[in-house]
């Protein structure tokens, strides 16, 4: 009987260690393994529904580059980098900004759109910028290289914004900033509340730098720079949203 008793015991065992048993649920499951070790994010995360916040045009007429890139202080000689780059609206002007002596590395998550951005860049003979795929929990850019980085309408869409901010932070240079430009909405409508945002940035080791609503845009501005030391990801807390 003790036997059986123990065949039954180590059976039971080898079930719960198989996969396939529906009844067995990891909650980190649906997290990527590179992700795992930092905080899950405790707001919904935006779907991502297009690659291109409105017409060109019409972001031109309203001024909104020009008026983003000015704040930034974006100067002919600089490295930045535009993340979510998209069709490219921003890594354009910012590579006309910047100048030939300038770089400019605009990344996406989505291979679709860098091969589009990828054909702009050749089609308009870009030669100071370059074409990166990021991924959703990194922005896989290399250290110490950029004066700003821009993240514009499309914080929201970033499902690991612990993970994500943590590996951006050293690619920044002395005194760079990143430039988040966002809605001052929920997320599950293609915003960031200042609130959380700020909380966000705060726990993976930076610092707010400046604060602008931008009414004219229906959007803010935001500029965050690196403080203290990084954190350790397990020593992260996540905060707490209201969405």
């Amino acid at each position: 009987m003790r036997r059986r008793g123990a065949l039954l015991i180590a059976a039971a065992g080898l079930a719960l260690a198989l996969p396939g048993c529906d009844w067995i649920h990891d909650p980190q499951a649906d997290r990527p393994e590179t992700a795992r070790e930092f905080p899950r994010a405790d707001r919904p995360v935006a779907p991502v529904v297009s690659n291109q916040y409105s017409d060109e045009n019409n972001r031109d007429r309203l001024g909104e580059a020009v008026a983003v890139m000015d704040r930034a202080n974006i100067v002919a000689g600089m490295t930045v980098a535009d993340i979510g780059a998209g069709e490219g609206y921003y890594t354009v002007r910012l590579g006309q900004r910047v100048g030939s002596k300038g770089r400019v590395l605009a990344q996406d998550i989505d291979r679709g759109a860098i091969r589009r951005l990828a054909d702009r860049v050749a089609r308009e003979r870009l030669d100071n910028v370059s074409i990166k795929l990021g991924a959703p929990d990194d922005p896989k850019l290399p250290a110490a290289s950029f004066d700003r980085i821009f993240m514009v309408h499309m914080y929201h869409e970033i499902a690991e914004p612990y993970a994500f901010l943590w590996r951006l932070r050293p690619a920044l240079r002395a005194g760079g900033q990143v430039i988040v430009i966002d809605a001052d909405r929920p997320t599950t409508q293609h915003g960031t509340p200042p609130k959380l945002l700020f909380c966000e940035f705060e726990a993976v080791g930076y610092k707010l730098a400046e604060f602008t609503e931008q009414p004219g845009l229906g959007s803010y501005y935001a500029s965050f720079e690196a403080s203290g030391d990084r954190p350790d990801p397990g020593k992260i807390e996540a905060c707490k949203s209201s969405s």
